[in-house]
């Protein structure tokens, strides 16, 4: 039987992470023989290191890792999967919206020859800017990872740990865990599941850090933004010239010339804000070698707690 490391980001999650474990473990142990729970705790602000302890004394095959400070969902994903002992990992969030039961169902859909498969939500359950963001965020993901599945990924997924030997010198402060699956994969596939409303709470990943992390994603793992910029750069060029053509044509044929200031300032302007806009996306990028030069790391471990690898075997199961 194949065995499983599911890995959860946490943050603010103090209420449901008694109630994550308890629907994990029956599904775990009729999976496989040999699996276990790792919690990245990504800083989090209330009580949810102490829950996870408490869940890692009590229960064998848990494991808790605690960041140092607040690094983000994937920079979390990142260090887990690391620490990830099994043949597969499973990554799902800490709201009980992935439903456990559809494990199986993505195990399964592995087992057909895929590398990585992703549990796709029938109906997001979101406000509707929320939805907006995360659909722009899946078309700029789709660009940056260049398969047909990126617009069915979602952060419940499942892949073959192996993948992360693609991507294990990987250092850099911005990560997303669907780019980098893909440098060592293009076997993608996903299934349809129905996640469930959030019980508790309300959704730490705001509209603005949507937008932030497909910003990040895009001008950290694609050239797409220097293409546009080219694009423009091109566009207003040939808009140059056929003013030129347009200036020359009027002075040959009419003799008269075309009215001064307000026309030369606006193209001025135009001309100018098509330069420093390509500036700026320029000096995103060399801002992104400055940082990538210093080897920031994607997170540090103020500390972890595991039990003996030999206990995370399920003596249940024959």
């Amino acid at each position: 039987m194949t065995s499983v490391s599911v890995v959860i980001p946490v943050y603010r999650s103090e209420d449901s992470l008694p109630e994550v474990v308890d629907g994990l473990l029956p599904v775990l142990q009729s999976i496989s023989q040999s699996y276990e729970i790792v919690f990245v705790n990504d800083s989090s602000p209330d009580g949810s290191w102490d829950v996870i302890a408490r869940l890692c004394a009590e229960y064998p095959s848990v494991r808790g890792i605690n960041l140092m400070r607040n690094y983000g969902q994937h920079n979390a994903l990142l260090c887990g999967i690391r620490a990830a002992r099994y043949d597969v990992i499973v990554t799902m969030d800490d709201d009980l919206q992935h439903p456990p039961s559809s494990i199986p169902l993505l195990l399964e859909r592995l087992n057909q020859g895929f590398d990585v498969v992703y549990a796709s939500p029938i109906d997001e359950q979101h406000s509707l800017l929320r939805n907006l963001a995360s659909q722009t965020t899946k078309l700029i993901l789709q660009d940056s990872m260049g398969v047909a599945v990126a617009r069915k990924v979602s952060a419940f997924r499942m892949f073959r740990t192996r993948l992360r030997d693609a991507f294990d010198h990987y250092r850099s402060p911005y990560v997303s865990i669907d780019v980098l699956l893909t440098w060592g994969t293009t076997r993608f596939d996903s299934i349809d599941v129905q996640h469930v409303p959030r019980k508790y709470g309300q959704s730490n990943y705001t509209l603005r850090k949507l937008i932030t992390h497909a910003l990040n994603m895009v001008t950290g793992f694609s050239v797409l933004p220097l293409q546009i910029a080219s694009l423009i750069g091109f566009a207003f060029t040939l808009f140059g010239l056929l003013v030129l053509i347009y200036v020359v044509g009027r002075y040959v044929v009419e003799g008269g010339v075309v009215a001064g200031f307000p026309f030369l300032a606006s193209i001025i302007a135009i001309f100018a804000g098509a330069q420093l806009f390509a500036l700026g996306i320029i000096g995103e990028y060399i801002a992104r070698i400055h940082l990538r030069s210093m080897e920031r790391p994607p997170y540090t471990v103020r500390q972890e707690i595991a039990t003996d690898a030999t206990a995370h075997e399920d003596a249940s199961v024959e």
